[in-house]
């Protein structure tokens, strides 16, 4: 029984799989079990900043699991205040506490719990509790009943309602939407600094501003999902700071990036006052209010600082707004008639495939058609919505890599105009 045979008797089908095995990385590059090499600008969809099997990750991961790989977070585990310190001092910026989870589902499903009990000690004028989450459309925060409850786009719903009551869908950008819905019940607004699956649409910067002044006008909280454009992707270490440094949001998610490609999330909850007497935001968060079994676990936390640590230490998230730009302007000097624009923020890049200019088969968008012609070709991209091509190199891509990417872009995209 070979691989797909093996998936069909006993994977339940729950992705459009791709008929290929990848069996081995190194760097930017991947190789299947046929042999064949892809230069990966997909990397996990926004996971391996450092590529694959960095062998600084590499070493850590493997000198901790000789060590302890998992223990009860019933007891105190260094590794993860050791992670917690760096995450709050070298990358929010701002005085809070983290709490560790597995995914960014569960990450942003934890922000949502926080908003929720924000709303109980924070209640309605009649005392009832306040607990709408204002998002948008085109948006994703995942794929759990709560995730997907706030995630802005129907088709990842059909047939698992009733959706978790209390979230309502904005138009993104749109500042005078959202004033004209904040209602007695409204507790908080979440929003992604750059909608990734939504299409690769960054939010403006007055927008953002925007939407923390009605924060405070209102005393909402200012929620960010950065599980895909944290930590470095984006141009600065915070998605939300390359947009606008100056906004100070209330609670943060990430993943994916945050271990390189080892299983964690996360959510930062600030240590703001929230009644004017001293009482922190993050104490809401008590004893028994949330909870994970592996989450912050030794080998996770050890192999998440190491990850942080380098992109840090070696300025990556600068590196991923030379690499953008670079990417950017080779794609818009091809001058390609299929290339609508090229969007995005740092290392978080869209390219829009204009609408009707290739025949595609059933069941398949025209961003999937340019991708399976990417792959074919030897570039791993990976669809954004029916029209746009994303590309995720890592965060420590070579120009040489960059240019070699290029050159199979502009090849594919004259091979199908």
């Amino acid at each position: 029984m070979n691989i797909a045979e093996k998936f069909e008797h006993y994977v339940l089908p729950t992705y459009g799989r791709i008929p290929i095995s990848m069996v081995r990385g190194e760097g930017a590059r991947l190789w299947d079990s046929t042999g064949k090499c892809y230069l990966d600008f997909c990397m996990g969809i926004a996971t391996c900043s450092l590529g694959h099997c960095n062998p600084i990750v590499t070493e850590a991961l493997q000198k901790q699991a000789a060590t302890l790989v998992h223990c009860s977070n019933l007891y105190f585990i260094p590794q993860q205040a050791d992670l917690a310190e760096f995450i709050v001092t070298r990358c929010v910026e701002l005085p809070g506490k983290v709490f560790f989870s597995n995914s960014g589902a569960e990450s942003n499903d934890g922000m949502i719990k926080v908003a929720r009990r924000y709303g109980h000690r924070k209640p309605q004028a009649n005392g009832e509790p306040r607990y709408e989450v204002l998002t948008f459309n085109q948006s994703f925060h995942g794929r759990t009943l709560g995730s997907m409850a706030a995630t802005g786009q129907d088709k990842i719903k059909a047939e698992f309602d009733p959706m978790l009551h209390g979230f309502r869908h904005l138009p993104f950008n749109d500042l005078e939407a959202v004033k004209a819905a904040i209602a007695p019940e409204t507790v908080a607004i979440m929003l992604e600094p750059v909608q990734g699956e939504g299409g690769v649409n960054p939010c403006t910067p007055e927008f953002l501003r925007g939407l923390s002044d009605l924060c405070k006008q209102h005393d909402l909280l200012l929620m960010i999902d950065e599980v895909q454009c944290g930590f470095g992707r984006c141009g600065d270490m915070m998605g939300w700071r390359a947009v606008a440094p100056e906004v100070k949001p209330d609670v943060i998610s990430w993943a994916k990036a945050l271990g390189g490609g080892f299983p964690i999330g996360g959510f930062w909850v600030s240590d703001r006052s929230m009644n004017g007497q001293g009482t922190e935001l993050s104490s809401i968060m008590g004893p028994g209010s949330h909870g994970s079994t592996y989450g912050g676990n030794p080998l996770a936390s050890t192999v998440a600082l190491t990850v942080l640590r380098e992109i840090h230490s070696n300025h990556l998230p600068k590196r991923a707004q030379q690499v953008g730009e670079r990417i950017k302007n080779g794609v818009m000097e091809m001058n390609s008639p299929l290339v609508s624009g090229v969007r995005g923020l740092g290392a978080l890049i869209g390219i829009g495939i204009k609408p009707d200019m290739l025949e595609i088969q059933e069941g398949a968008t025209i961003a999937s058609t340019v991708v399976d012609a990417l792959r074919d070709g030897g570039l791993l991209a990976v669809p954004a919505g029916p029209e746009t091509v994303r590309l995720l190199p890592p965060l420590n891509v070579t120009d040489d890599e960059v240019d070699q990417a290029l050159v199979l872009i502009k090849r594919v995209l004259k091979s199908l105009s």
